[in-house]
């Protein structure tokens, strides 16, 4: 056997998130189908991360045992091969070998997301699945100011979901950048490790700062408080996605495109 490390990029939204499960559709579950086509018979895959229903995905990193004989004949098989079973919202974009103790979760160094807000008053009719639509006017100045206060390495317990099973809330931000373009507010945060909800609770926490409903001094008062029942609602899961994973020798944004 060889294990294989592949890029899977998705469209959430038909989705019940990444995890496979018995009475729902799960991207993980379309990838061990489709990889059982090719080999004849059952395939595990593991993934970076476990997306939730409706978030997509431009770079995620999964691993699957495959049979060395035909990976060495042919690396197509499990791009082109693989991506003719698979639903349109679903594509293998990459792939490469890896040792066979490689773990596409528990060997991630860092993990980075990128949240789409839609700021203008009327929605869009072409990306209604793909942007939070706000309709008032963001302050992203003040969005920027409170963003500050989360980098580095803290408890983020304010940003934790009450279904969060991580032993500790403490993690490290080493990167988290604020930019408008157009009608578009893009949220984009790397760290070592996320807990369950984070990223949608920074932004739903970030976008109250930018109607004003907040501030960024009251912001790092809720990080140092640690509570995430002071904070502002979720945002919606259709404006997040999983865009890069990091290992040791290789991160996967790097390995779109290769065979």
């Amino acid at each position: 056997m060889q294990r294989i490390a592949m890029v899977v990029e998705f469209d959430g939204q038909p989705f019940h998130g990444w995890q496979q499960q018995n009475n729902a559709t799960s991207v993980q579950a379309a990838l061990q189908d489709a990889l059982q086509h090719i080999e004849g018979k059952t395939v595990q895959v593991a993934g970076a991360g476990r997306t939730d229903a409706g978030v997509h995905a431009e770079a995620m990193l999964a691993h699957a045992d495959v049979d060395a004989t035909r990976w060495q004949r042919s690396h197509l098989a499990y791009i082109h091969g693989c991506n003719s079973f698979l639903p349109d919202q679903i594509r293998i974009v990459g792939v490469r070998a890896v040792q066979s103790d490689f773990h596409a979760r528990f060997d991630c160094r860092g993990r980075s997301y990128r949240y789409q807000i839609w700021n203008r008053n009327t929605a869009s009719a072409l990306h209604r699945w793909q942007h939070w639509w706000i309709p008032r006017v963001l302050d992203v100045a003040s969005i920027q100011q409170a963003a500050e206060h989360c980098m580095g390495r803290q408890d983020f317990s304010a940003l934790r979901a009450a279904g969060c099973q991580a032993a500790s809330a403490t993690r490290c931000i080493s990167a988290l950048s604020i930019e408008k373009t157009g009608h578009c507010i893009t949220i984009s945060v790397s760290a070592d490790a996320f807990l369950y909800h984070m990223v949608r609770n920074l932004v739903g926490n970030l976008v109250d700062v930018g109607r004003g409903r907040s501030t960024p001094d009251a912001f790092a008062s809720l990080l140092a408080n640690k509570n995430r029942s002071l904070g502002a609602a979720t945002a919606p899961a259709h404006g997040l996605y999983f865009v890069d994973a990091k290992y040791d020798d290789f991160c996967s944004q790097e390995l779109i495109g290769s065979v």
